[in-house]
């Protein structure tokens, strides 16, 4: 028999808030290819290969958010990297390119679903038994 501890709530809504991520990455990945299909070139960044790292990292985050939904424990891991790398974006969208009205709910949205991830209830659901446990006779 195993013992199955039911997915929190918070874990439900960060698995959300990170697949949703991981689905703006691959629509901007999309964009790019777009652009750079359309005769857009940058000399400091190829349009096709940022286009291939977002679509990348992009499905990475979007399966750790899927896998949060369906009670995997991996993905939790993804989604603390993926918030913690978001952090210092919006930071940097706060003070260098000047854009608070994107720095400030990016980083909000982050430290959300951080708080999400180490709630209570989520730290006691990512400590669970993973293995198969055998009934008390």
């Amino acid at each position: 028999m195993r013992l199955v501890i039911p997915v929190p709530r918070p874990i439900r809504w960060a698995g959300i808030s990170i697949a949703t991520q991981g689905c703006v990455g691959i629509v901007a990945a999309a964009i790019l290819v777009i652009r750079e299909a359309g005769g857009h070139h940058d000399d400091f960044a190829s349009g096709y290969g940022l286009a291939l790292w977002c679509s990348l990292i992009g499905l990475g985050v979007l399966a750790g958010g899927i896998a949060l939904l369906r009670g995997k424990r991996w993905g939790r891991g993804i989604g603390v990297v993926a918030e913690l790398l978001l952090l210092p974006v919006a930071y940097s969208l706060l003070t260098d390119s000047h854009q608070p009205f994107l720095g400030v709910p990016l980083g909000f949205w982050a430290l959300a679903t951080l708080a999400a991830l180490f709630s209570a209830s989520a730290l006691a659901w990512a400590s669970g038994p993973s293995t198969p446990t055998d009934p008390e006779p």
